[in-house]
């Protein structure tokens, strides 16, 4: 009601001015609909204040649209390629962000208004002196009428949960176990870190965009979303555990933390991604239960054998307590967190490391038992996942940093100019694999084609043909199909009732000029409320009010109506059938294919840079491949979450295989950053961690199949728990080679729940 009334104010105040103020037609059309196209019709998020910023940045290329429509509006070709050009590139602008994706149908409806005749360039300056006063008073309006209250910012959400971290590391290092509340504790750090998702968010505070600080301030949400799941499993333990049994937990936890993660993340997903995109870039899974044991955490059994004695431990936790306070404190004030001094994790990491390989390569009895390594080893993930929080907390508030900063695949960006980052991000998505893409080329080949036939039929006001088909297309023919469906309903039975007022009023223009503001407030407040059929119905009355105040008008006007919404629903559904008719569906199962794909042999690279002799002969992995294939991946399955329909193919998990990609890269960042002693890597370490790690690669090639829906390959051989050589052979346990076991088991055990979620028979 809020959005109606303020819309409404608008787009009357300027109509009404310049209809019976000063007569001038042509402008009070332009003032009707600028505010129209840019309140209603783009759903632009935000409080009042960001939704005026954003319509004010708009009436640029608003005015530049019109003055392009204007000049183009003289041949029906040359509207057509304008229509083709401007219909791809504003669609494909939902690449930067929910901001400029929720301005661009307002914007592509401005064109549509200017590129069909009457051809004639000498009323451009009314056109754009309507819209102009149009957009102001929408904008004032924003700011002043009944304006949205702004919500918490990204940076003060992160702020909260890195706080609420860093009170969980105090405590751990204090060993206090009760100062959260015991066992409730754990379940309010992972709702903490479940609330950072960008699918929780509101749109306007998603850092979606390409820029330096956007992608920044999204990293160390995911690390803070880390750092805190990890944070609940190091607290959320038994007292007691079998310290024989430890592999065999290790193991199993993975797929029961992947079920329980998935089953609770899937209604938050289907609820947030009814318009974004990507963004979700929610749908990276880092804040779930598996998120511990692909870092290297171990399991609940481990922790449970921590003692009173591991002080290296409790110092490092108390690090990180005291490096989250700096954090938050940096988030709030906006001054980046600082460079050098105390707390400075890297040192103490590896002061940490090399104190655990000391241990494991000293006398038998200076060897810690494998449960207490174990707990260490969670200890150091998370050290890790503060350190990046710190290091992207630094890149979003500092700004550009030179030189590159470690690890150069995740801060790639950090030195990297912004025309270049907006550059990567646009050609990253210029390839058919793309939804974002696909989706510009079927709204800019439904517009042209809607165009082209409006211009070749010389249809009366043919500007609704092409509305039609900007409102009603969807991602999906099954979509558009029910969507053309409820508006040629609603559009019927609205152009009956104005028919039927057509010839009770007649030319009397002061019965539409009462008309058609309670006929915009219902349409504009009760239209998103009871279905599209109610919107077209309502909004079927209000163009024809409006229009009979420019110029007389008769009962055909509804007629018209019917014949172009009816025209721009067979084109859009036309377009829906043969341009990707499945939405994002087959391309959901394309991508997680290659993304899956592209991991296997980061896998078997990152083992080979931990066992290389001497260390650090082997070349690092490459992981941007990956990390393109999975951008591509969450915007695929962001879409097919927002996507109604048959929801069969839930159970094909497919949330579970971005947590497994993601996880795989941590493991290839996190896990080389410490080299093992030469003399202490045993061969039998060696060809243990490499059968495994190839064992690994057969079952993501198999998973890889079963997403691409090529059929499972012949059965490979069953991935063995990979156990650190203390259990094998009683050998001094090496603490890396400890990571590396808590790393291979969890991948074994979400590779095996993503199999196990498969349909029967598929």
């Amino acid at each position: 009601m809020h959005r109606a009334i303020r819309v409404t104010t608008a787009s009357c105040a300027g109509f009404y001015l310049f209809v019976y103020g000063v007569d001038r037609p042509e402008t009070a059309l332009y003032a009707l609909f600028g505010p129209v196209a840019l309140g209603i019709l783009s759903p632009i998020p935000g409080s009042g204040r960001q939704r005026a910023a954003v319509i004010l940045r708009a009436l640029p290329v608003g005015l530049v649209l019109i003055t392009l429509g204007t000049v183009l509006a003289v041949h029906t070709w040359a509207a057509v390629l304008g229509m083709l050009v401007v219909g791809f590139a504003l669609t494909f602008a939902a690449v930067a962000g929910p901001r400029p994706a929720g301005a661009a149908p307002g914007l592509q409806l401005l064109y549509i208004l200017a590129c069909f005749p009457p051809y004639a360039p000498d009323t451009l300056g009314a056109r754009l002196a309507g819209l102009t006063l149009g957009v102001l008073l929408l904008a004032a309006c924003e700011v002043y009428l009944l304006p949205t209250p702004p919500t918490a910012t990204y940076r003060q959400s992160l702020a909260d949960a890195v706080t609420i971290a860093g009170r969980a590391a105090a405590a751990a290092a204090s060993g206090d176990r009760s100062a959260e509340g015991a066992d409730d504790a754990a379940d309010r750090l992972r709702e903490t870190g479940r609330q950072l998702r960008l699918s929780r968010l509101p749109p306007a505070e998603r850092p979606a965009g390409a820029g330096r600080a956007d992608r920044a301030l999204a990293q160390a949400g995911a690390a803070a979303r880390r750092l805190l799941d990890q944070l609940a499993h190091l607290r959320h333990t038994p007292p007691t555990v079998s310290v024989v049994a430890t592999a065999t937990v290790t193991s199993g936890r993975g797929a029961n933390a992947d079920a329980d993660a998935t089953g609770q993340d899937t209604k938050a997903e289907a609820d947030a991604t009814g318009q974004d995109t990507k963004a979700e870039a929610d749908a990276t899974g880092q804040d779930t239960k598996a998120e511990a044991d692909a870092t290297g955490q171990g399991t609940k059994a481990d922790a449970g054998a921590e003692t009173d004695a591991d002080a290296p431990s409790a110092d490092l936790l108390g690090r990180v307590a005291a490096l989250c306070e700096a954090i938050a404190t940096a988030l709030r004030t906006g001054r980046p967190p600082p460079r050098s001094g105390p707390p400075v994790l890297d040192a103490a990491m590896r002061d940490f490391q090399g104190l655990r390989i000391t241990q494991a390569t000293g006398p038998p009895q200076s060897v810690p038992p494998a449960p207490v390594l174990r707990r260490q080893s969670s200890v150091l993930a998370l050290t890790e996942s503060a350190r990046i929080l710190q290091t992207a907390v630094r890149v979003g508030l500092d700004g550009r940093r030179r030189p590159p900063i470690p690890p150069r695949e995740l801060f790639w960006y950090a030195d990297t100019p912004t025309y270049l980052l907006w550059w990567r991000r646009l050609t990253g998505h210029m390839t058919l694999r793309s939804v974002l893409f696909q989706n510009a080329v079927r709204t800019a080949l439904g517009l042209g084609a809607a165009r082209l036939v409006a211009g070749s039929l010389d249809l009366s006001h043919g500007f609704w043909v092409l509305l039609a088909v900007l409102t009603l297309g969807r991602t999906t023919a099954g979509g558009t199909w029910t969507a053309v469906r409820s508006a040629l309903a609603g559009t019927l039975a609205g152009a009956l009732a104005t028919g039927t007022l057509l010839l009770v009023v007649g030319r009397h223009t002061d019965a539409y000029a009462a008309v058609l503001v309670p006929a915009m407030l219902a349409a504009f407040a009760l239209g998103p409320l009871l279905g599209i059929a109610w919107a077209q119905a309502l909004f079927t009355l209000v163009v024809s009010a409006a229009f009979a105040q420019i110029a007389p008008a008769s009962w055909q006007l509804a007629e018209d109506r019917i014949v172009d919404v009816a025209t721009g629903s067979a084109i859009g559904l036309l377009c829906g059938l043969l341009a990707w008719p499945a939405g994002a569906r087959r391309e959901v199962r394309r991508t997680m294919a290659a993304l899956l794909r592209s991991c296997g042999p980061l896998i078997t690279g990152t083992v080979e840079v931990l066992l290389a002799t001497p260390p650090g002969t082997a070349p690092l992995p490459p992981t941007r491949p990956v990390l393109h294939r999975l951008r591509l991946a969450e915007a695929a399955y962001l879409q097919y979450r927002s996507e109604p329909g048959d929801r069969s193919e839930v159970s094909m998990d497919w949330h579970a295989v971005l947590i497994t990609a993601n996880h795989i890269l941590l493991g290839a960042h996190w896990l080389p950053r410490f080299d093992l002693p030469e003399r202490t890597v045993t061969p039998e370490a060696t060809a243990l961690a490499r059968t495994t790690a190839g064992h690994l690669v057969l079952a993501t090639d198999r998973v890889a199949a079963i997403c691409a829906g090529e059929g499972p390959p012949p059965q490979p051989p069953a991935v063995p728990a990979y156990r650190s050589p203390t259990e094998v052979r009683g050998l001094s346990p090496l603490p890396a080679l400890i990571d590396l076991e808590h790393w291979l088991n969890s991948l074994t055990a979400q590779l095996a729940r993503i199999e196990s979620s498969v349909p029967p028979g598929r």
